[in-house]
């Protein structure tokens, strides 16, 4: 036992010294793909307690309970004060943030979350398959990783596996791991309920390909291929009324709300839209196979 305690000290000194040096480095975060990732976009009630809280595309929800508040994902680095300022127009305080998911570890999801963590003080929980790459801040990513961190790294509190659950007051979010686009990507399941009904609602991080090589040429994945098939089959057998994305333009947000529109959770139920997607998705894996 006391051998055991030493192992994991002695672990815990070794990563604190690793992320101290990868902290040190200096953060050069890419150029955004689209301006639509650092547009303004104005916050709203999505179902019940769940709110948009994210850029024009780059999806960030707000969670919100009587023991404090969830955010999942935080968009890039200067997504940081449009955030905060989109909590507090709905209403909610920025420091009720008590917990911070993720769906993936890429600076257009990851940009800002050390300073909110430190902001918030709130507790980071990840799919544990993604944590080297926050660790580093996203160097020791396979596809677009480098020798500089693309954003802070930062240190998850708590590491998740498929199907774990994260409780804060009277919700319960599934985690489910989705991998491919990242080695970690999640999925979240989860109900809320407002006035009228409860719904059942999916977050998923769909399985977009955002690599150029060949899947059997990536060695720092050897098992990509696998890890997207299991995906897709993963997806298809997933029920819910509601779902959502990483990015709003998955689930073509803008086509189902504008600012100023009435709350309206019914737009939001499109599972021919969500088929529609990932069925495109899964062509243009099955196209890459063929490389």
């Amino acid at each position: 036992m006391f051998n055991h305690l030493l192992k994991n000290a002695a672990l815990t000194v070794l990563l604190s010294a690793t992320v101290a040096i990868t902290t040190a480095q200096k953060v050069k975060e890419p150029k955004a793909w689209t301006t639509e990732w650092s547009k303004p976009y104005q916050p709203f009630r999505i179902a019940g307690n769940l709110y948009y809280v994210g850029t024009y595309d780059l999806a960030c929800y707000l969670i919100t309970t009587p023991k404090g508040n969830i955010l999942i994902n935080t968009g890039l680095a200067d997504s940081e004060k449009q955030i905060r300022q989109n909590i507090k127009a709905l209403g909610f305080k920025f420091t009720d943030t008590k917990i911070l998911l993720n769906t993936q570890a890429h600076y257009d999801h990851m940009g800002a979350m050390a300073a909110i963590k430190k902001k918030t003080g709130a507790q980071l929980m990840m799919n544990e398959k993604d944590v080297p790459v926050a660790k580093d801040g996203g160097s020791s990513d396979y596809a677009i990783g480098g020798k500089e961190p693309s954003y802070k790294p930062v240190i998850p509190d708590r590491l998740l596996h498929d199907g774990d659950t994260i409780v804060l007051g009277n919700m319960q979010l599934v985690m489910l791991h989705h991998p491919g686009h990242t080695k970690g990507s999640s999925s979240f399941l989860f109900t809320v309920q407002d006035e009228q009904q409860q719904y059942k609602v999916f977050i998923a991080n769909m399985p977009s390909i955002v690599t150029d090589s060949a899947f059997n040429k990536i060695s720092a994945y050897p098992d990509i291929a696998v890890d997207y098939a299991y995906t897709f089959k993963a997806l298809k057998n997933i029920s819910f009324d509601i779902w959502l994305s990483s990015h709003a333009s998955q689930f073509d947000m803008h086509d189902k709300h504008k600012p100023g529109d009435i709350y309206n959770p019914a737009v939001f139920k499109d599972k021919a839209g969500y088929d529609a997607a990932l069925s495109e998705l899964q062509k243009k894996y099955e196209e890459k196979m063929k490389q």
